[in-house]
């Protein structure tokens, strides 16, 4: 069974709480793209949690994890990130996380590009995390990349980096006009991590090639969500990755394999971090009210997250763009507190209105229709059952399914592991 946890919309849906949730049923757990530029909150019995890099079946002694080919890993944050889950209590060795051999390593140089870049258009800046995604994966394109399994042989590896770093150089020095790359302090850099990760390093492609064939249940996670996909997302203020379902075999290295079914997540209302446009969002004090509610804050930067109300046509276009056959809808306590909750149900596009998700010039014209339904106004955290709810959070799960047109299988209603109602 190879199933995909990918998310809907702009990304901080809670796909980790539900690949945590989800994973004690399965074998493996695969991240197949992305790197450290978004995280992953999870919350259980060791404490709270934010992976970047790991997936998060990390926290779950009997799943193997995986890091596809599709990734691109700053071993220098994935050290930090491995430092401080093993000092909590949670296990990490070459038995239960493995690296593709053909992952793309995120260097210093792409993480000081991303920054120069970012001060350099000022105003006008995309919204990067300032992690170095887009220069890693431009350089995995113009096959100027260096791979996890390079570190194995480290004599080859030296001329080709230093061919590779006197051309960064012309950029950053002509360009720029910053300091140039010291390749003596890269290469340390280089040597340290080698030594660290190669144990990890092996044929994910092989391992999981042979899992699935063994019948075994491997579980997909992506990063961000399909109005990120660097060709279906709201470009280009997206990713540099494919974040859809449809890669996830290509990213986690047995392309010839099919998925069996794909679960998108998706919150209660709606929330982005970054640049772009943003139809349903919410502004002043009703923003900040449900900002606050739902502690929206990126996992990986920390930066206040733009919210807003359930955005139908955005989220009707998730579901089309990822494939899915059912839906995980998470935070739905978060709006307890509201008297009415908005939802943006139609665009308005030059005074017409649209249920189809506009691209480019006309999303950015795009105002929101907004419908309000009834509140709860009670606490349902501790809701495990259908019959739990109250009716208008009842209705307003039904509302959700319908337009979406896509069952809702899993609702959330707490950070915690047994915070959920399956239906």
């Amino acid at each position: 069974m190879l199933t995909a946890i990918t998310g809907i919309n702009w990304g901080d849906e809670g796909k980790g709480r539900m690949v945590d949730l989800l994973s004690e049923t399965y074998d493996i757990v695969v991240r197949y793209q992305g790197g450290n530029n978004a995280g992953h909150t999870v919350v259980n019995h060791l404490g709270k949690f934010i992976l970047n890099l790991l997936p998060s079946g990390i926290l779950r002694e009997n799943v193997v994890n995986v890091m596809g080919n599709g990734m691109v890993i700053d071993l220098c944050h994935l050290e930090g990130e491995m430092g401080r889950l093993i000092e909590a209590g949670v296990k990490i060795s070459p038995k239960n996380l493995k690296i593709s051999d053909r992952a793309v390593i995120t260097l210093p140089y792409h993480v000081q590009q991303d920054c120069l870049e970012e001060d350099r258009l000022g105003d006008a800046k995309f919204g990067s995390t300032r992690r170095g995604i887009a220069y890693v994966y431009g350089d995995k394109y113009m096959k100027k990349a260096i791979l996890m399994g390079d570190l194995a042989n480290l004599d080859a590896l030296k001329p080709r980096l230093k061919n590779i770093v006197a051309w960064k150089n012309l950029t950053i020095e002509k360009v720029y006009g910053a300091d140039p790359i010291n390749f003596d302090a890269l290469w340390a850099w280089i040597t340290k991590y080698a030594e660290m990760f190669l144990p990890y390093v092996c044929d994910t492609g092989l391992l999981l090639s042979a899992a699935d064939n063994e019948g075994k249940k491997i579980m997909f996670e992506a990063q961000l969500g399909a109005l990120r996909d660097i060709d279906f997302g709201i470009y280009p203020y997206t990713s540099s990755s494919n974040t859809i379902g449809a890669y996830a075999p290509i990213g986690a290295g047995i392309p010839g394999h099919k998925l069996t079914n794909s679960i998108g997540i998706m919150k209660a209302y709606s929330s982005c971090v970054g640049e772009g446009p943003f139809t349903c969002e919410m502004f002043g004090e009703e923003a900040e009210a449900l900002r606050a509610a739902g502690n929206e804050y990126g996992a990986a930067t920390g930066r206040p997250r733009r919210v807003g109300g359930f955005d139908v046509v955005a989220s009707r276009y998730g579901v089309r763009m990822q494939g899915a056959d059912s839906i995980a809808l998470t935070k739905l306590d978060v709006l307890s507190s509201l008297d009415k909750i908005p939802v943006c149900e139609k665009y308005s596009v030059d005074g017409v209105e649209t249920c189809d998700f506009p691209y480019g010039d006309k999303l950015q014209r795009a105002k929101p229709v907004v419908i309000y339904m009834d509140g709860w106004k009670c606490d349902i955290s501790k809701c495990r059952k259908w019959e739990d709810l109250p009716k208008a959070a009842q209705d307003y799960i039904r509302y959700i399914e319908k337009t979406v047109d896509c069952k809702i299988q899993y609702v959330s209603v707490g950070a915690e592991r047994e915070a959920y109602i399956e239906l």
